[in-house]
């Protein structure tokens, strides 16, 4: 039979629906979709082994359940996502305020019209993506917001006295009822509103003041919060804490692999971009790997994060930059670069709160070591260290090219050269590209080129070459020479 169809409650009466609570709705549809093991939370991706079965056994128990973790940890989108949990369809009292079951009402409007129209009352279907509502806790938000209060206009329309609780204007929560109410951020409610959700945590319940009615509502309660605010502030009554079931802890990506998937997941490059810009594994690895140290900055105020949003911003800003450069020089397809890093420094400076060294430093010059401290990270993973061979007493295979730089050439990488022009510096520097070939030698030759420039960063971050900001750009010198302010518009036979 179609339940679709139905439209009364005698009808659905007689098609042996059995109603149920949004929490054994989640749970029963959730032990089935675990039997045929069928993907959950979708699109959620590092969870696998930590959150999301501490998620599940939570739904398992019918728990309310508070995600507490640093910003952009997928807290709100897990929550979201538990909609596809819930029942498709349900059945409502037609125009009910509070989405009634049809078996158990709880508003004065429903129980009148039931009692009215008996097995003619009018109903109607609720899908499951209109059972979720969600609130970022604010200040300013009130009891009268959340729950609900007397509403003179309502009162003075139907000409009610305020004691007739027909005047009463429902808040969030209970025209929530049957379905999911997330409130993101709980620490940031007031003490005296956070108090207004005992009852409806404990009992099931809501009291309204000035009113002696009990509405038995049905909700799944989330909440999510910030274990600074969490923890430091104090800010969420301890009542309330013990009347939150499940407490989750998120996490960041542990590693840089399970990084790049979320970023490769979120990052929106439009199409042009995906055709025309090669993005090479390195260039994604170092997007990675600046968040990594950036949650690890002496400089960053470890208390807040660092979202995955930066490396999602990064990432679309690097592929902008090399866009970017591609179109200045009427070029149909070009690869990033080291330098297009550059352009990734607006996505790091507002992504990260610095503590107050930091913001002695300045925003730019901390993205700017996060960068270097990125390079010098992944360096090691692709090219020898340069200090185990100063350790060892061994000639270097850099020698060749800090020899060149040594007798005072310099090598100035603009950020809007040509690709051929940009290729035609790099071939210039004695012993870059045997390097490269000597451990890559099956790369394209645009990746050669990226690796080439790379092991020249690589250099500078161990100290073993100069480097300083150009035009947008970086020149590269003998580290005694680079002691010396760069500039580019002072022809070197002026010095």
């Amino acid at each position: 039979m179609n339940l679709l169809a139905i439209d009364t409650l005698g009808q659905l009466k007689a098609s042996g629906y059995r109603s149920k609570s949004v929490k054994e709705e989640l749970r029963t549809n959730l032990i089935e979709k675990l039997k045929k093991r069928e993907p959950i939370f979708d699109g959620i991706i590092g969870y696998d082994k930590t959150v999301i079965p501490d998620l599940e056994r939570a739904l398992l128990s019918k728990h309310n359940i508070i995600l507490l973790g640093l910003r952009g940890q997928a807290k709100t989108r897990m929550a979201r996502l538990m909609v596809h949990l819930l029942d498709e369809y349900i059945p409502v009292v037609k125009d009910a305020e509070l989405n009634d079951d049809p078996f158990h009402p709880v508003s004065r409007y429903a129980n009148d019209l039931i009692n009215q129209l008996g097995d003619d009352t009018p109903i109607t279907w609720w899908h499951r993506s209109q059972r979720y509502t969600e609130k970022l806790a604010t200040p300013d938000v009130t009891v009268a917001d959340i729950i609900g209060d007397a509403d003179p206009i309502k009162a003075a329309n139907l000409r009610l006295p305020y004691s007739d609780e027909r005047v009463i204007h429902f808040g969030l929560v209970p025209r929530a009822n049957r379905g999911i109410f997330v409130i993101n951020e709980l620490p940031d409610l007031q003490a005296r509103i956070q108090v207004s959700l005992f009852n409806i945590l404990q009992e099931g319940d809501i009291q309204i003041r000035g009113f002696k009615i009990r509405l038995p509502l049905d909700i799944q309660f989330v909440f999510t919060a910030n274990p600074e605010d969490y923890t430091n502030r104090g800010s969420i009554v301890t009542p309330l804490k013990d009347r939150i079931e499940s407490q989750i802890l998120t996490h960041y990506p542990p590693t840089i692999e399970i990084a790049r998937a979320i970023t490769e997941q979120e990052a929106h490059l439009p199409p042009e971009q995906q055709t025309n810009i090669t993005i090479n594994n390195l260039a994604k690895d170092l997007i990675e790997q600046i968040a990594f140290e950036a949650r690890n900055s002496e400089f960053v105020d470890a208390k807040s994060g660092v979202s995955a949003r930066l490396t999602i911003s990064a990432m679309e800003n690097l592929a902008s930059a090399a866009e970017r450069r591609m179109l200045i020089n009427a070029e149909a397809s070009t690869h990033v670069r080291v330098g297009d890093f550059w352009g990734v420094i607006p996505a790091i400076t507002g992504k990260i709160e610095l503590v107050y060294e930091g913001e002695q430093e300045g925003p730019f010059i901390v993205a700017q070591n996060l960068i270097g401290k990125a390079i010098r990270a992944l360096f090691v993973k692709y090219f020898p260290n340069p200090e185990h061979i100063k350790r060892k007493k061994q000639r270097s295979i850099y020698q060749p090219i800090i020899d060149w730089f040594g007798e005072g050439n310099d090598l100035h990488l603009y950020g809007d050269l040509t690709n051929n022009h940009y290729n035609r510096l790099l071939s210039g520097v004695p012993g870059l590209i045997d390097v490269v070939e000597k451990f890559y030698p099956q790369l394209t030759a645009s990746e050669k080129f990226f690796l080439m420039e790379f092991l020249l960063h690589g250099l500078a971050e161990y100290s073993l070459l100069g480097k300083a900001p150009v035009q947008s750009g970086f020149a590269f010198k003998d580290l005694m020479n680079s002691m010396f302010k760069f500039d580019d518009n002072i022809d070197e036979d002026d010095l």
